[in-house]
């Protein structure tokens, strides 16, 4: 049998309601707008200041994961990418490998988290960055939901527009990471060289099991998206050239953007005085500030500032922009609600997920900022395992893609592939089980604390005194959260069923 393209193969079980839908999509995603939206995607910097917390063993283990994680899992999405080129790519991917059932349940993890990641975790930084460095922000003030909500729908409205329009702004925070992080990584260097690393020595960065365990779940999260760009691949001008070059630079620039700032954080302040939220600001508000003198050190944090939360707005945008794709494509596909698989006829984007995400979005910044700010300590516990859940959902949703790379190199073997992870048929399977496991014990300890640990031969601790809730009440919320996912991924492919019935005819170019 002579090689097959990976569009024509994919275009052997659609819908007419796809057919249709993308017709309206345009080829205007070239190589360099890739890269940078890529890097916005993957250099969310709202998690320097949680990562540095954890000590300069973090630093070591980040740099490991960027070899046996970041590594095969770009060799993955490459070869992935290339060999079929569709609207929705990893959707796709996941349901050649195990059928539309199974892509249905990947596509509502995969887009949940991102309207509860925008509205709580990036909407709340964005919020502590203007109120650290620029004017009070009181909780719950009318002024803070103005800020959050705001905020939200600048995320929204950049996925609405066009993408050969909308895809400028993630450029525009593609470039205002690589400023931001070179500036601190510059000036925490001068200041380490002036006063020394608090202490910190080369035993510091040994290994340890626990330090492994707990920074997994962060890294991993971190270090996705390169899969992120395909959901648009039909509207890219060249997806099989660039791909690779547009996931191998960005995913350099995405390990420096990571380990070097956190090695920075770590040179300023102390392990103990690391906040989170703001440890980040608060590093650079006092390396800025000694290194540069109290003028220019202040405009250059002002600059630091305004810079961080464009790349907080854009990292949302760039998921948006992704993730509501693929949501709209299991629409479109008749693995979710038909409503939701109509693409704007001018603009090109699925205006209907992008709203719908919004709504989400909002209700979770007006439902999390009541929270903090009436619902005292045991809500504020609740609260805070809740948006532990949502953000695992993206790890589980990779528990599908990556063994599809290994199936579809099998099942599809006959498919064209311009790209190849080396090593044959079991370089794949040592990529993909490389991925999978660091990918498993992420979503294991994300949605499990401790389970792990044991495994491991390590002491846990007090859980009541980590999460603020006992193990019953959050297994009760990890299993709650996991069967509502579930229900509406059931109820949408349920809805599904005539798009699913009307099978559709679609030629490549």
């Amino acid at each position: 049998m002579p090689p097959e393209s990976g569009a024509d193969y994919l275009a052997e079980n659609t819908t007419a309601l796809a057919v249709e839908e993308k017709a309206k999509l345009k080829k205007v995603f070239r190589r360099l707008d890739m890269i940078l939206f890529t890097v916005c995607a993957m250099v969310g910097l709202d998690l320097i200041g949680t990562l540095a917390g954890l000590g300069l063993e973090a630093v070591t283990w980040l740099t490991v994961l960027a070899v046996l994680f970041l590594l095969p899992y770009a060799l993955i999405m490459s070869e992935l990418g290339t060999s079929f080129p569709e609207e929705g790519g990893p959707y796709e991917w996941v349901k050649m490998a195990f059928g539309r059932v199974h892509a249905g349940i990947f596509a509502v993890l995969y887009w949940i988290t991102n309207p509860f990641w925008v509205g709580g975790t990036l909407a709340f930084t964005a919020a502590a960055a203007i109120d650290s460095e620029w004017f009070s922000v009181t909780s719950g003030s009318a002024l803070d939901y103005l800020i959050k909500i705001s905020f939200v729908w600048f995320s929204i409205i950049v996925a609405i527009v066009s993408l050969e329009h909308g895809k400028w702004i993630p450029n525009l925070g593609a470039f205002a990471r690589v400023i931001l992080v070179s500036l601190f990584i510059v000036t925490s260097t001068i200041f380490a060289a002036k006063h020394g690393v608090h202490g910190l020595t080369l035993g510091d960065l040994s290994p340890t099991a626990a330090g492994f365990l707990g920074i997994v779940p962060l890294a991993i999260f971190a270090f996705v998206g390169f899969e992120l760009q395909t959901n648009a691949a039909e509207e890219m001008v060249d997806p099989q050239k660039d791909i690779p070059v547009a996931v191998s630079r960005a995913g350099v620039l995405a390990a420096i953007a990571y380990i070097l700032p956190t090695l920075g954080v770590l040179f300023v302040l102390p392990g103990g005085e690391i906040d989170g939220l703001s440890g980040f600001i608060t590093a650079a508000n006092e390396a800025y500030r000694d290194v540069w003198g109290s003028t220019f050190g202040g405009v250059l944090l002002q600059l630091t500032v305004a810079m961080l939360i464009l790349a907080l707005a854009t990292s949302g945008a760039a998921w948006m922009m992704g993730s509501d794709r693929t949501q709209a494509v299991a629409a479109m596909d008749g693995a979710f609600f038909p409503f939701f698989g109509r693409l704007h006829p001018t603009l090109g984007t699925p205006v209907r997920v992008n709203l719908l995400s919004g709504t989400v979005a909002t209700l979770m910044t007006i439902v999390a900022t009541l929270i903090a700010t009436k619902g005292g300590n045991g809500a504020n516990a609740i609260f805070s395992v809740l948006l532990t859940i949502a953000v695992s959902t993206t790890l589980l949703s990779y528990l599908y893609v990556f063994p599809a790379a290994y199936v579809l190199r099998r099942k599809a073997a006959h498919v064209a592939r311009v790209f190849r992870v080396p090593g044959g048929d079991r370089g794949m399977l040592f990529a993909v089980v490389l991925t999978t496991f660091f990918t498993l014990v992420g979503s294991l300890e994300a949605v499990f604390p401790g389970l792990i640990w044991k495994l491991f031969g390590q002491d846990y601790g007090s859980f009541k005194e980590a999460w603020g809730v006992s193990r019953t009440m959050f297994e009760a919320l990890t299993l709650g959260a996991l069967l509502v996912v579930t229900l509406v991924a059931a109820f949408g492919y349920a809805a599904g069923a005539k798009v699913r019935a009307e099978r559709g005819t679609r030629t490549h170019p």
